[in-house]
């Protein structure tokens, strides 16, 4: 059984992992005691590490035949140092990954104004966080042709799941941009995401492929918060000229609402995944139907995106 390297035991993780460990022996990169629990329940196997310490990676040199990074870079700075740490640990060996996966993010494109991109357009990040994301694929695209691995980089949009919505600005009451003025936001299920994920790791192709790992269908970001309200009998926050959200909301959540694209997903249909959830939509309708679901999603709170 070939042997597969996970850096990053987060949601997405998790909700692969009961599947890879079917096919794969896993080894998980674990940074603290829960992320090991987490990795042993799920049938893989924890080691101790931490991509900021370099000297703590040392022991994943020639362990893996694939390798799965779902970490984020750090949190400050243009560059992410713990993917170069990392890399840098596994080329010791002769045994290097020859398979390699990683989740960035659409942020990499940067403002289009609403304009429809494909994987062919080109990077213009705007912000450290998408330029730390950007410098990783750029220090993966190296690594993979120095050795002859397959590298897959799928780009996600913004994660959704029952246990991770944006209540967060719906019970602050935070403006939203009014219709004529607003953006344009891309969306994934966990799940969904996931098995992308899973299926990349599976393929064959050889060389680099990019996919921006998005559904079927740009929301703006007030559709996006009008459905949820609508489906959990909450009040929608006031919209607002751009203007006058960004003098009330802070620099970080401007940095999401101010940016707008929309993306074409043709070439995802090379990875062989049929969405749980094509669009956003479908899943707002099960939780709009399911009161069982709606506790769950108002119990949880999200995350502010």
């Amino acid at each position: 059984m070939r042997t597969l390297l996970i850096a990053g035991m987060g949601d997405v993780a998790q909700r692969a992992l009961p599947r890879l460990v079917q096919h794969w022996k896993v080894l998980v990169l674990a940074h603290h005691a829960h992320a090991a629990e987490t990795a042993r329940a799920g049938g893989a196997i924890p080691i101790m590490a931490n991509l900021d310490d370099a000297a703590s990676l040392e022991r994943l040199a020639g362990l893996a035949d694939a390798l799965w990074i779902t970490a984020p870079p750090p949190s400050h700075g243009m560059r992410d140092s713990r993917t170069r740490k990392l890399l840098y640990a596994l080329a010791k060996a002769d045994r290097i990954p020859q398979r390699i996966s990683y989740i960035s993010t659409t942020g990499v494109y940067g403002n289009n104004h609403g304009r429809w991109l494909d994987e062919c357009s080109p990077p213009m990040p705007q912000t450290e966080r998408a330029w730390r994301r950007l410098d990783a694929e750029n220090t993966l695209r190296a690594f993979a042709r120095r050795h002859g691995s397959q590298l897959t980089v799928l780009r996600a949009p913004g994660i959704y799941a029952l246990e991770r919505l944006p209540l967060t600005r719906l019970v602050q009451n935070t403006p939203l941009i009014r219709p004529e003025e607003d953006s344009y936001s891309n969306h994934i299920h966990a799940d969904d995401l996931a098995s992308l994920c899973i299926a990349s790791l599976q393929q064959n192709r050889g060389g680099i492929r990019i996919y921006n790992a998005c559904d079927q269908e740009p929301l703006t970001i007030t559709d996006w918060y009008a459905m949820l309200a609508e489906a959990l009998s909450m009040p929608l926050p006031p919209r607002l000229s751009r203007a006058e959200v960004q003098a009330a909301v802070s620099p970080g959540l401007w940095s999401y609402m101010a940016e707008s694209r929309r993306f074409r997903h043709h070439r995802l249909a090379e990875l062989g995944v049929t969405l749980r959830y094509p669009t956003a939509r479908e899943f707002v309708a099960q939780l709009a139907a399911n009161p069982a679901w709606q506790s769950v999603a108002l119990a949880k709170g999200g995350k502010i995106r």
